[in-house]
């Protein structure tokens, strides 16, 4: 089977207000459309969002000097301050993000620049230091957590560094297995690039579509097919970056002991201490056969065991996922499966790619019956691969219908992974039922590891109320019992703004002394992405 990748097709621009193309707006399902009252109670369907044209934005605060000074680096028609340019470079995708689109007058940054090369990249950072303007770096604007507000900080503007321009295939070597990337390259023109020399790079995320190699550098992004393949920055064996005080190029060799490996310091920066503009990522042949199955477990904690049964082992799928019982009733609904929603059991995905595809699905078949599993074929599986990045579109109208919907993620240890699981559940349950809404929390294994695996949440919400305020509220909720519960604040969603707030109780202070050190010296100026991954110096005392 041909895992669907969209490669071949440039997306068109993302809504404004939504999540990717228009055109691919969908209707709730009748089934889901059934279930809701049951699960959640009437809820009201709240006012659209604005037409954009209609929407008022603070005039830009740049001075006729500042934006001479950045059109003479990318040229005139690259610096745009027009209100809809600017509103469409205004924040990420989260679900409050979305939520406050609906609002008639929005903050955006004060222009667009979008250079052409990594010197013009440079060039525009050292006008920013000198004239007290902040930067944000803007990828395919797809983060969820605060990763690219336009937030000026203490400076007197804020832009956004579009790098859409910086796009394209610098140079590759099939002898090593090797691909230098533009930072701006879209996944969907990377997977094109490297499919005309007969190979991938294999990383799909869910927002593969829009997404862009040097955000999924910046954000240390974890892809779909990350058993077989790895996490995003298992892949990367090189950086090009521009900062304000100068540039960096890293990764000489496959393996070095030359010190502290900068690639990794680099790695999740976030556009916080300067900008990714090159990437030199392994790459792999493209696979010749791939194979998918489905499996149904009593339950999800001998779903779990399964997937720590088959990693542990090695040798097993590209793809492996767990939905709870929860998640797995929903997901036949919006298939319309409704006679099956209310049946108990965990579902799993798996796929394998290569030509040991056969050998490897057999072993993992043989564990996963051990552990409880049941094959149910490829149904589910070729479902799950016909759709797999048009879960944001379902938020969507989730949101258009008045039901509040968002996801977080986290991971811990195998030993860990279901108190865990259960302290973030009755988070969520418990911060919603205190604001008086009733909620519904699904849960699923993303991507696992010998020794642990992520657990990704998306909760359904019937708020009467004022939502983003009562998100915040279980948001630092959720997020609190995360870290008392032994999980990382973030596995793959990034730090960004959102969670800024818990990572010195994740790495330590001496973490974040080392992190203002590092900022300190590549932004003195503190005018990259204020806020993102480690607040500004003056709000830590």
């Amino acid at each position: 089977m041909e895992l669907p990748h969209d490669s071949a097709v440039e997306p068109p621009e993302m809504r404004w207000d939504g999540w990717g193309d228009p055109d691919r707006a969908t209707e709730l399902p009748r089934a889901v459309r059934a279930l809701l009252p049951l699960m959640l109670g009437r809820v009201r369907r709240p006012a659209p969002a604005p037409a954009i044209d209609d929407v008022e934005v603070a005039e830009s605060r740049l001075t006729a000097e500042d934006v001479d000074a950045l059109r003479g680096i990318v040229g005139t028609e690259h610096v745009r301050t027009d209100a809809v340019t600017r509103l469409r470079r205004a924040g990420g995708r989260s679900t409050p993000d979305l939520l406050r689109r609906r609002a008639g007058r929005q903050t955006a940054p004060d222009a667009v620049v979008r250079p052409a090369s990594h010197d013009q990249v440079a060039a525009v950072l050292r006008i920013a230091a000198d004239r007290n303007l902040a930067v944000v770096p803007f990828g395919g604007g797809t983060s969820v957590v605060g990763g690219v507000d336009p937030d000026a900080g203490v400076h007197r503007a804020v832009i956004a560094l579009d790098l859409a321009r910086i796009s394209g295939l610098v140079r590759f070597d099939g002898i090593s297995s090797e691909a230098v990337l533009l930072a701006g390259t879209r996944a969907p023109e990377a997977e094109r690039l490297l499919a005309e020399q007969g190979f991938e790079l294999g990383h799909y995320p869910q927002s593969f579509r829009y997404a862009t190699i040097g955000g999924f550098a910046a954000a240390r992004s974890s892809g779909q097919n990350s058993a077989g393949y790895g996490r995003f920055d298992a892949m990367v064996t090189g950086i090009r970056m521009a900062t304000p005080t100068g540039d960096l190029e890293l990764g000489r060799a496959p393996g070095s002991a030359a010190g502290p490996d900068l690639v990794r310091l680099l790695l999740g920066s976030e556009g916080a201490f300067g900008v990714i503009t090159e990437v030199r990522v392994r790459v792999h042949r493209t696979p010749a056969e791939r194979i998918v199955e489905s499996w149904t477990f009593p339950d999800f904690a001998s779903g779990a065991a399964a997937l720590r049964s088959v990693v542990q082992g090695g040798g097993g799928p590209t793809v492996i996922r767990l939905s709870d019982e929860a998640e797995t009733g929903v997901s036949l609904a919006q298939i319309g499966r409704i006679g099956k929603v209310l049946a108990k059991g965990a579902s799993a995905v798996t796929v394998f790619e290569g030509e040991d595809a056969h050998h490897r699905r057999a072993r993992t078949a043989a564990l996963m019956s051990e552990a409880g599993g049941t094959s149910s074929g490829q149904g589910a599986a070729e479902d799950w691969a016909r759709t797999r990045f048009d879960g944001p579109y379902l938020r969507d109208a989730l949101l258009d219908a008045g039901v509040f919907c968002e996801t977080l993620e986290t991971a811990t240890t195998w030993s860990n992974l279901l108190t865990l699981r259960a302290a973030v559940t009755a988070a969520l349950k418990d911060g919603f039922a205190d604001a008086g809404a009733r909620s519904f929390v699904m849960s699923h294994v993303s991507h696992v590891y010998p020794t642990g695996a992520s657990l990704y949440f998306t909760v359904l919400a019937g708020i009467k109320g004022d939502p983003l305020g009562v998100w915040d509220g279980v948001k630092h909720r959720v997020s609190d019992a995360i870290m008392a519960a032994g999980g990382t604040i973030t596995h793959h969603h990034a730090i960004g703004r959102d969670h800024a707030p818990w990572l010195a109780e994740e790495i330590g202070e001496t973490g974040i002394r080392i992190l203002r050190a590092v900022k300190r010296e590549l932004d003195p100026k503190g005018v990259m992405n204020p806020g993102v991954l480690i607040p500004a110096e003056s709000d830590h005392g």
